[in-house]
């Protein structure tokens, strides 16, 4: 009773709505300090998925990315990948979480996760299933029994998308995706490395064309991501020594995050 009383105070505003606001689909501000007007809902189940954790009502996303998950969907179905699950997308309105995530705040991020069963679960398996680790984190590797192939095809079958800005992925993940032959590898630019991302990868989208509400990102660095850069992530990595002085930079005060101002109108409409 009182770790719920607990969650209550400590939920966001955004936390407490659980309908979307009315009109089109519409994303606001950055990834990471927005909102979402007009959130669509993802149906729980379809075409070969399903959506964990439904509870939590983190299942609604910018139009853009329902259409780009149900279509991403069917095509591993296709492809005979399996049955995906689909984790966190955004609250109704989009908006910051008390914790667990910093993005997934304008309806234009998901979670996929990379446990993926041949067959859809049952109404208590959803409940009660747990995360697959591709990872061992402790000896920076895979755990070979846990990935396969259909793990890789899902990655790059999004990432191929031109909608997709980038996906975020253990490094151990990256440096799997990269030993793999590929016959085109130009995707690999947008899976970027990022600790935490070992049972799931996440999928972020461009702005929808022709938004003016949505800041979008900077396009990744040219080229694969396969090289000093992933390496760099490596606990054993060591970086080359630098023979120029080092000039101590005086670190600038970290800015506080203002929502846009369209965001207050989304949360009280």
């Amino acid at each position: 009773m009182l770790a719920c009383i607990s969650q209550s105070v400590m939920a966001t505003p955004w936390e407490k709505v659980k309908n979307p606001s009315q009109g089109d689909s519409s994303s606001i501000g950055s990834y990471a300090n927005g909102c979402l007007a007009g959130g669509e809902r993802l149906p729980l189940q379809g075409d070969g998925y399903q959506v964990i954790r439904s509870e939590r009502g983190r299942y609604y996303g910018n139009s853009e990315m329902i259409v780009f998950l149900q279509q991403l969907m069917k095509q591993s179905q296709q492809l005979k990948i399996g049955n995906v699950l689909v984790g966190d997308i955004a609250m109704p309105r989009g908006g910051r979480f008390s914790s667990g995530h910093a993005s997934h705040q304008t309806g234009l991020d998901a979670d996929i996760w990379l446990r993926i069963p041949e067959k859809p679960l049952s109404p208590q398996a959803l409940k009660t299933v747990s995360a697959l680790p591709m990872v061992d984190v402790k000896n920076y590797k895979i755990i070979e029994k846990n990935w396969s192939m259909k793990q890789a095809q899902l990655i790059q079958l999004a990432a191929s998308d031109d909608r997709v800005s980038r996906i975020f992925v253990h490094p151990v993940i990256k440096q799997q995706l990269c030993k793999t032959q590929w016959k085109q590898r130009d995707w690999l630019r947008k899976v970027r490395p990022w600790f935490g991302h070992y049972y799931h990868f996440h999928v972020r989208l461009k702005c929808p064309e022709g938004s003016t509400t949505c800041k979008p990102q900077t396009p990744p660095p040219a080229g694969d991501g396969c090289g000093t850069e992933l390496a760099s992530w490596s606990p054993n990595y060591k970086a080359p020594v630098k023979t120029e002085p080092v000039i101590k930079v005086k670190p600038k005060p970290k800015q506080v995050k203002v929502l846009p101002p369209m965001c207050t109108m989304v949360l009280k409409s």
